[in-house]
């Protein structure tokens, strides 16, 4: 019996394993951050984030938009502010898919155009509704959200505690560059 049980408990722990979300680890100089992808809700958006950090697209660009008791940005700009060239195309927007912008989930920041999104991304500091999908218009589409934070919120929060300035035409760009040193897939199933 008990032979039994420990090889239906095997079975369980890798069908779940099978099933587990796309995990990754993203290194900053100020600590490590790890993200769960929810795939099932936003596919097209985590596969085009993990298409990112495969090529490495992601590594030694900064958090280069930080606005206390909002959301902190990345993914887009060397520390000399200079925008990186996006090889991935834009996105269909997926914030329809019922998953809100609550304090530690990851979106994707996008242009006025509601399927812009390619590369840049955001972590929510609080719940901000108001990011949410409403309606399919240019004003109600909303910001796809596609992970969470499952470690690391800690190093968000410092992050969001940083002094801000102005960089061109930039605003709330950190006077220290919060450097994205790289993002690794732990898991990508």
């Amino acid at each position: 019996m008990l032979k039994q049980f420990a090889s239906l408990a095997a079975g369980l722990v890798a069908t779940v394993a099978v099933w587990a979300a796309p995990t990754v680890e993203m290194t900053t100089s100020a600590g490590k951050i790890t993200l769960e992808l929810n795939a099932e809700k936003a596919p097209k958006t985590v596969e085009m984030f993990l298409k990112n950090a495969r090529s490495g697209f992601y590594d030694d660009t900064i958090f280069h938009r930080v606005i206390p008791d909002f959301m902190i940005q990345g993914g887009g700009f060397s520390k000399a502010m200079e925008e990186k060239k996006v090889l991935t195309p834009a996105l269909q927007n997926e914030a329809d898919n019922g998953v809100a912008n609550e304090r530690g989930t990851i979106a994707m920041a996008r242009t006025g155009d509601p399927h812009s999104a390619r590369a840049q991304f955001f972590i929510n500091l609080k719940d901000n509704a108001f990011l949410n999908h409403r309606a399919p218009t240019g004003q109600g589409w909303g910001y796809t959200v596609f992970g969470k934070v499952t470690s690391g919120m800690d190093v968000v929060d410092k992050i969001a505690k940083v002094p801000t300035g102005n960089a061109g035409p930039h605003q709330n760009v950190p006077t220290t560059p919060v450097l994205i040193q790289s993002v690794k897939i732990i898991s990508d199933k």
